[in-house]
């Protein structure tokens, strides 16, 4: 199998087609909603909590059996049915087109996967074993969830704050690099672990002098 390139994709306002209304599809709704794409979902019949979500006008539902012209317009396309025949005749035709597909337990007809998330504010870690064992890439995200507290999160914007600010006040290149090594290595963590909220700035500050003429 190809090495995949991990990345991450901004969805909001994208078509998101998704083909089937069981509960794989139901989970991969699941997995999309947090992103704010534009949701349709096909298929004879639905999960009820897929029913709901179409109710509220979370996403799209079209009762019916999957058409080519479904695919008009999608970004990215879940072949999430029962029916490996159908779920590969959807990867065959998004290929023809060129939009990512994700056959639903078929790696090799996978374009990309969908990764365990753990999401801190702005820090995403992504786990994935390449569609081989998404019971793993969970386990292992709910291992990293006890290690990678909501601390991390709030010290990741921190770092955003500051590194905008020090891109505004410091043209020297080598120089901000320098700085934010610094921040990075420094005591900022722990002084948020052990709420001391107060001596993060002045942290910040020492960082910043340090490097400064």
């Amino acid at each position: 199998m190809a090495k995949l390139f991990p990345i991450y994709l901004n969805l909001k306002g994208k078509q998101c087609l998704i083909i089937g209304g069981g509960k794989v599809a139901e989970r991969k709704i699941e997995d999309l909603l947090d992103y704010e794409p534009l949701i349709k979902v096909v298929s004879p019949r639905f999960e009820e909590k897929i029913m709901a979500w179409g109710r509220e006008g979370v996403l799209s539902l079209q009762q019916r059996l999957f058409q080519e012209d479904d695919l008009d317009g999608s970004y990215i396309v879940f072949a999430a049915t029962d029916n490996n025949e159908l779920n590969y005749r959807v990867a065959r035709l998004c290929r023809q087109r060129g939009i990512l597909v994700n056959a639903v337990d078929d790696p090799p007809n996978c374009d990309f996967y969908v990764p365990s998330i753990i999401r801190r504010n702005s820090l995403a870690l992504a786990i994935s074993t390449g569609g081989k064992s998404p019971m793993l890439a969970r386990k292992l995200r709910q291992d990293l969830e006890k290690i990678i507290g909501n601390e991390y999160g709030e010290f990741v914007d921190i770092l955003g704050e500051a590194r905008e600010e020090i891109k505004k006040t410091i043209p020297d290149i080598e120089k901000r690099k320098r700085i934010f090594e610094a921040m990075v290595y420094s005591d900022i963590l722990d002084l948020i672990k052990t709420g001391e909220r107060d001596k993060v700035r002045e942290r910040i500050e020492q960082c910043i002098s340090s490097w400064q003429d």
